[in-house]
């Protein structure tokens, strides 16, 4: 965020140059690479979506952007996405545009199979019906044509039915392949050689935080413009604390697991033994 940024403020609409970080909301679980880019005034959001982490452990994000226009997110370390910006993200125009002059032509064969032109349909193809009377069905002997009408034998499939015809496709020899439209030079088109500096004047950093679940966590917060830096101050912090998080995490499952268990063998026995002193009591009763 930039220095001139309201702290007293600070909202969801405060201005910002990057949003970096996961976003879990309901089946939606990314994480943010959103840049503000003044040229157009807009945030522009990455094209190839990049997941996040779902567990409840800690992780760490990371997002470099390089001095030669390209970017690299890291999650854990472990490169997730990398690339060009001008690539990622719609900062630019097109460089090349469709050719308005131009247009297919009308002549233009895009059609790769045609009808064989030589087949011909079989004379008294369509006089085959799609269903006959049954020739093994007969008459139930209780049938009365006075009471109950004419006899009609049940309909079946005709095995002499073919469906609708339809001429062998063949390869046509006229086909020229799909039409490509023409591209020209965009006049429109403008390079932006400063397209790495995404954080100028940046001076804040700020948390936008929407949840229904209490628990989360920020910390070991750094701004550089050193990837070196980051790894050694990731190394003295994030991971010097992962192993043990983890382990501690892992035993408070274990534990909750074991307490929800014991609970539900408890009910159960509970119920169990109410079920047998009401046998017992109508077994007494019957006495």
């Amino acid at each position: 965020i930039a220095s001139k940024a309201d702290q007293k403020s600070f909202s969801g609409d405060t201005p910002y140059q990057i949003m970096f970080g996961p976003d879990m909301c309901g089946s939606t679980k990314r994480t943010h690479v959103i840049f503000n880019y003044p040229a157009k005034d807009e945030n522009l959001e990455a094209k190839s979506e990049i997941k996040c982490e779902t567990d409840q452990k800690s992780h760490l994000y990371t997002l470099h952007i390089k001095a030669d226009a390209s970017y690299e997110v890291f999650i854990d370390e472990e490169s997730k996405q990398t690339g060009k910006l001008e690539e990622g993200w719609d900062f630019l125009l097109p460089k090349e545009i469709k050719d308005p002059k131009e247009s297919k032509p009308e002549d233009w064969v895009d059609a790769k199979k045609i009808a064989d032109p030589e087949e011909v349909k079989p004379e008294g193809y369509d006089d085959i019906p799609a269903q006959i009377a049954d020739p093994e069905a007969e008459m139930p002997d209780d049938w009365d044509e006075e009471d109950d009408g004419e006899w009609e034998p049940p309909m079946i499939s005709n095995p002499d039915y073919k469906g609708e015809w339809k001429p062998t496709m063949i390869d046509n020899p006229d086909y020229k392949g799909p039409w490509e439209h023409p591209l020209i030079a965009n006049p429109d088109f403008k390079d932006d050689k400063n397209l790495f500096q995404r954080c100028k004047d940046c001076a804040m950093i700020g948390f936008e935080l929407w949840q229904v679940k209490s628990g989360t966590m920020f910390d070991d917060i750094i701004v550089t413009d050193s990837l070196d830096e980051a790894k050694a101050f990731a190394k003295e912090t994030f991971f010097a604390k992962k192993d043990a998080e983890s382990e501690m995490f892992d035993n408070v499952e274990e534990e909750r697991k074991a307490a929800e268990k014991a609970e539900r063998e408890a009910k159960k026995a509970a119920k169990d033994a109410e079920e047998e002193d009401e046998e017992e009591e109508e077994e007494h009763d019957e006495l």
